[in-house]
């Protein structure tokens, strides 16, 4: 599985990892950016504040429910990003996902302020 079909993607697994490394999965949106993989999620997430500890994760194809479902799974480094580009995330977001995008856009502001986060993956290095 290249990096590339991982963010063509509709849903993939983004894994993150526990204080005790315990790995905990989560199907997100994704979109492609310049060689990376951008996700948004809420910022009080546990999925945020594991990537914040530790920022090694993997990314997996998988359905709505997070049923993997082809192809491997792929190292990667996440970095939360600013406001801005957070911006840009939800819009790339919006664009790839287009009215269920917007829809799910609209419905997280009837939760109240914007809580919004970007994450930005890119690949690991290899293994040795």
């Amino acid at each position: 599985m290249t990096w590339s079909e991982i963010g063509a993607g509709k849903y993939a697994m983004l894994t993150t990892y526990k204080k005790d490394g315990s790995p905990i999965g989560s199907p997100v949106w994704l979109a492609p950016q310049d060689g990376r993989i951008v996700v948004a999620a809420n910022g009080d997430s546990w999925k945020i504040k594991r990537i914040r500890r530790n920022p090694n994760v993997t990314l997996q194809l998988c359905n709505a429910r997070g049923t993997t479902t082809r192809g491997d799974v792929v190292d990667g480094h996440a970095e939360i990003i600013d406001t801005a580009e957070t911006r840009q995330v939800r819009a790339l977001i919006r664009q790839k996902y287009g009215i269920v995008g917007a829809l799910v856009a609209w419905a997280g502001k009837l939760r109240g302020p914007d809580n919004t986060v970007g994450i930005s993956i890119t690949p690991a290095a290899p293994r040795a």
